[in-house]
């Protein structure tokens, strides 16, 4: 996921501003674990996944690495193999221990991973407290260590709900939360006129340097569907053979469904008596058919909207569409934790924040002019743009504060356990 701050801080209101934001994010993050056993916080289902515990340390070696150690010339590490062991993929600071590894790591202890998270909140506690004297490239890094604590929140999520269905007593991460039964509207399409367009970040507020430089580019004339495609819809497809028809597929598509025997989305599972059945953080149960489809890989959602004869938006098209609309929607303020069918609103648009990250068809690449910044921060975006693709959007596990119409979240083309669903496009 995209992590980089671009757009300075400049007043000292707007620093002390992120005083309160820092504990209302490292609160959030403890909130979501508190639920959760020791056993729960170290084990790692695949190697894309993390461990809750590796997720609590590395937010906190963030800010230890790269504001502590600038700004408190007497600071003390807390340990000094964190600095290896909670380092992710920055090559510039130091070695790494293996991703697909951190499962192996049974010390340091949860009770000292947390007291190391209170280690680093008091050292920042003295940052704060000299905030006049504090650099505003530093308070950028602050800003931009609040929203990479953000992403770990929702990662922290969709890797628990993986290691959950890994389970066969298929365990509840929360109780079901009862929901209004929902019946499904009709998809509809709304159309954009073709013509010149600015995309990236405004200059408002924080955003990462993959929303930049703002440019302008030609759209052709296109529409959108009106919400995400539902399970129903889904089932659709998949009755008329949708995974044993390679037509449908992008050839790397059909190789992975393959190799992989994929047969439905991911956590669905079907009955003796051919109904189906759905993992949520809330546990198993009925796939309600009203639902966004979730958990879909871009060769899934690129494959259904063939079948559809449909196509996938691009990002700039997405883009354009959602500077129309406020950012609401199913957000993990909500605390579902699982897409909601859409309902009808006066917007021509729904779902389109929140409930389900939106794949489009386009490559994750540089905007015209990127350029990373120098150091080790600049490691985060520049060096993956090659081999993923964009989604947009947000989902029911994204903080409501982190997200924007310029956001750029990126996955490799096979990923599913996201919480990533399908909005469909068409030229007009």
């Amino acid at each position: 996921m995209a992590i980089q701050t671009t757009i300075a801080l400049q007043s000292t209101e707007a620093h002390l501003s992120l005083i309160p934001q820092y504990h209302r994010v490292r609160q959030a993050t403890e909130s979501l674990c508190q639920s959760l056993s020791a056993e729960d916080c170290g084990a790692q289902s695949m190697p894309n996944c993390s461990p809750a515990k590796w997720h609590l340390a590395h937010t906190s070696w963030f800010f230890e690495t790269f504001v502590l150690e600038p700004v408190l010339p007497n600071y003390q590490a807390f340990h000094p193999q964190f600095r290896m062991l909670f380092n992710s993929y920055y090559k510039t600071v130091g070695e790494q221990h293996p991703r697909p590894q951190r499962g192996l790591l049974t010390r340091p202890t949860l009770d000292e991973v947390r007291a190391y998270r209170q280690h680093v909140d008091q050292a920042m506690a003295q940052v704060f407290a000299r905030a006049s004297k504090i650099p505003s490239e530093i308070w950028n890094v602050v800003e931009l260590g609040c929203h990479h604590e953000q992403q770990h929140q929702e990662l922290l999520l969709t890797d628990l709900k993986h290691l959950f269905s890994c389970n066969p007593l298929a365990p509840a991460y929360q109780d079901a939360v009862p929901t209004q039964e929902f019946h499904s509207i009709a998809l509809e399409w709304h159309s954009y006129a073709e013509g010149v367009q600015w995309i990236g970040a405004s200059g408002e507020g924080f955003c990462f340097d993959n929303e930049l430089p703002r440019h302008r580019v030609f759209l052709d004339a296109y529409a959108l569907a009106s919400r995400l495609v539902t399970c129903e819809e889904y089932l659709q497809f998949m009755k008329d053979g949708g995974y044993s028809r390679p037509e449908l597929w992008l050839s790397d598509g059909w190789d992975a469904a393959q190799q992989q025997r994929w047969r439905a989305p991911l956590y669905w599972e079907q009955n003796e008596d051919h109904t189906w059945t759905i993992f949520t953080l809330s546990g198993r149960r009925a796939l309600h058919p009203a639902e966004p489809v979730s958990h879909i890989s871009y060769y899934e959602a690129d494959a259904y909207a063939r079948w559809a004869g449909a196509r996938l938006p691009t990002e700039m098209e997405w883009e354009y569409a959602a500077t129309q609309v406020p950012v609401i929607g199913n957000f993990v303020e909500t605390k579902l934790l699982h897409p909601l069918p859409a309902t009808k609103t006066e917007a021509p648009l729904s779902q389109l924040f929140g409930d389900l990250w939106e794949w489009t068809q386009s490559a994750y690449s540089s905007y015209p002019g990127f350029a990373p910044q120098a150091g080790a921060l600049g490691e985060y975006n520049g060096k993956f743009m090659c081999n993923q693709m964009v989604l947009r959007g947000g989902s029911c596990a994204t903080p409501q504060s982190h997200i924007r119409a310029s956001y750029r979240n990126f996955f490799s083309p096979e990923t599913r356990w996201q919480f990533s669903g399908i909005r469909l496009a068409r030229t007009v």
